[in-house]
């Protein structure tokens, strides 16, 4: 059996103002292997985006545990969050989330810098994955100046220049036509097939099937 890298047990968050309590994760039982990749399914607003969030240490629950690579996390500080998030953990979302006044090499290089790497390892890797991805003639480029495929080719090569053991995935076709959303699907599961364990969210049955294994959510539970 391979190992677990994420563990959670009755993983609960909900969200409290002066006038309503809502339960987005309600006691969640989730284990995914090392090397898995999972698509998360269910309606809008049954708790997939809050469960991506919780996973990514993007958010803390409000009861319940959560063990990655067989750490306890909930307990820990924020600064240790952080540094357990940069190391391990890389994150695609549905509208890029580019930063528009960087380059596109600007934008793959953060992760690198936040978790210290010396600059010429930055400039090195950087070079390396745009020349993968075909966008080495774009490195000094803006993201205004990119097409949305491009965008979120950009936006995968800064998820896995850290090279994450985790990569989570929010509807990373969701603003893509076919042709390009089939792109990005296919570089999850290179990237997989690497051995690195991928987390989608997706409303998409077509998408879900490139997982090794679909979990559906509703009103915050597993059901299936």
């Amino acid at each position: 059996m391979k190992e677990l890298i994420i563990q959670t047990k009755q993983l609960t968050k909900q969200f409290v103002s002066e006038e309503v309590k809502t339960t987005a994760v309600r006691d969640l039982d989730l284990t995914v292997e090392q090397g898995e990749f999972v698509a998360v399914m269910g309606p809008s607003g049954c708790g997939k985006s809050t469960l991506l969030n919780l996973l990514g240490l993007v958010d803390r629950p409000s009861s319940g545990s959560f063990s990655f690579n067989g750490q306890e996390v909930n307990s820990l500080s924020e600064n240790q969050m952080t540094r357990i998030r940069r190391g391990n953990m890389g994150y695609i979302f549905q509208n890029f989330n580019l930063v528009d006044e960087l380059n596109v090499s600007e934008n793959v290089e953060l992760p690198l810098i936040f978790m210290g790497i010396r600059r010429k390892e930055r400039r090195e890797r950087v070079a390396e994955i745009l020349h993968h991805l075909k966008l080495g003639h774009r490195s000094g480029h803006y993201p205004r100046q990119l097409s949305g495929g491009q965008q979120q080719r950009v936006a995968f090569a800064r998820a896995i220049v850290n090279r994450p053991a985790l990569l989570l995935a929010d509807e990373p076709t969701g603003n893509l036509d076919s042709k390009n959303g089939a792109v990005i699907l296919d570089l999850l599961t290179e990237h997989n097939r690497q051995g690195a364990t991928v987390v989608m969210v997706t409303h998409s049955h077509k998408d879900a099937s490139y997982a090794h294994r679909i979990i559906h959510l509703q009103d915050g539970s597993i059901i299936n």
